[in-house]
């Protein structure tokens, strides 16, 4: 198993073709050298420690603490984050990869590490200080400690921009009063990226981000959610009441820069988002033609039939769909270009993948994809949240009908 600093070493090591041609985007299908190392470095991995455990994590709703901290050995909990900040310093196209592979064996230990790499981490290097960097980086690179974010309300939901939880500036402190809910991973954070009203009038534009310490006073968590799915992370409020932190946490520079980070932000999570769902496309795709190859039915294996290779084929194709897409949104992100339609592509189709295939999946098992003895029905219980955060599938589908419009309105 490679360790963090031989893959860094590696990557670095390698050349890396970078496209310049954009509808040459296409070769991506062929991953490089370093990529091919990662994911099967990554597959491994999965198999051999996580796979075996998920059922476990799942029926239990334990945070699998332990896992997550050998997921940050190998450097995939600051797997974007660069060098500079002891980060492992690869591409986002790697962190695709690596999204998937980890979230093929468990979706729980899959979200915690999209959060944490593009909606902690990413943030603080993105809009950070570089005295907010040195303090709230540290500590948070190998997965002992994660962090978490704050956007969702519980009158708010898709409209992020109608944040009624405020901050108060008084003196050297800011004042935070109000409730989030749906935080993956409240319990187990170290710290959070809050949003905040700073100015009512201004609305979206009066909105801030702010870096608080979970400990903070102030602030407490509400009960973990009883969820469907993921249930090896918490899911809770956080409930902030004359919370007080000091000026220095603002996010981003100057008030009312917040709708700007979050709207950023989003588009870099819904690859994260959509890694995760395409590995839980993925595993379903395996399980139902291992199923399919050992399962004996009118004298020959199910795999045989032609309305059981009929569900695979179409399981096939929209994962293999929804792997481009991905692929497609990490180059032009890596690239430095506009990316938010292909980002809410590529997290619309995995995450649609991820519910068709794990249906599928149960179809193909009959009865036995019913039970708990079998994965199908966690990867079927896992897949719904995917087309609801970082976005419902509604928003997803208004967010690239006003990009396609706007492409060509001219």
């Amino acid at each position: 198993m490679l360790s963090r600093t031989v893959i860094r070493s590696v990557f670095t090591s390698l050349k890396v073709p970078r496209i310049t041609n954009h509808r040459s985007i296409a070769c991506l299908a062929a991953l490089s050298e370093t990529h091919q190392m990662l994911q099967k470095t990554c597959r491994d991995f999965t198999d051999s420690e996580i796979m075996p455990v998920a059922g476990k994590i799942d029926k239990d709703h334990v945070y699998p603490a332990e896992l997550v901290a050998k997921v940050g050995d190998l450097g995939l909990m600051s797997i974007v984050l660069s060098e500079k900040y002891g980060g492992t310093g690869l591409d986002y196209l790697a962190y695709a990869i690596a999204m998937e592979e980890i979230s093929r064996g468990s979706a729980s230990i899959g979200v915690t590490m999209s959060i944490h790499n593009s909606l902690y981490l990413g943030l603080l290097e993105k809009y950070g200080t570089e005295e907010q960097r040195q303090r709230f980086i540290p500590g948070f690179l190998d997965g002992r400690k994660i962090g978490c974010f704050a956007l969702s309300e519980p009158a708010n939901g898709s409209d992020a921009g109608a944040a009624a939880t405020t901050a108060t500036l008084k003196g050297d402190r800011w004042i935070l009063n109000g409730t989030k809910c749906w935080i993956s991973g409240g319990y187990e954070a170290a710290n959070g990226i809050v949003f905040a009203t700073t100015d009512k009038s201004l609305k979206h534009k009066g909105i801030s981000a702010f870096i608080v310490p979970m400990d903070s006073q102030g602030l407490s968590r509400g009960k973990k959610e009883e969820k469907m799915g993921i249930r090896g992370t918490s899911t809770c409020q956080l409930i902030f009441e004359d919370c007080e932190i000091p000026k220095e946490n603002l996010l981003g520079g100057k008030p009312g820069y917040g709708f700007k980070i979050a709207m950023q932000s989003l588009d870099a999570g819904r690859i994260g988002v959509a890694s995760q769902a395409l590995g839980i496309a993925q595993a379903s795709l395996e399980c139902a033609v291992d199923y399919a190859n050992k399962r004996v039915a009118f004298g020959k294996p199910i795999s045989k039939l032609q309305a059981i290779q009929a569900k695979i084929a179409d399981m096939a194709v929209r994962v293999e769909s929804a792997r481009l897409l991905i692929w497609r949104a990490a180059w032009l992100k890596d690239n430095g270009k506009q990316f938010t339609k292909e980002a809410a592509q590529a997290k619309l189709t995995a995450s649609e993948a991820a519910t068709f295939c794990a249906h599928q999946c149960i179809q193909v098992l009959g009865g036995m994809g019913y039970v708990s003895d079998m994965p199908a029905e966690r990867y079927y219980r896992d897949a719904r949240i995917t087309e609801i955060y970082e976005g419902t599938s509604e928003i997803q589908r208004l967010v690239i009908a006003g990009q396609v419009i706007k492409e060509l309105s001219g």
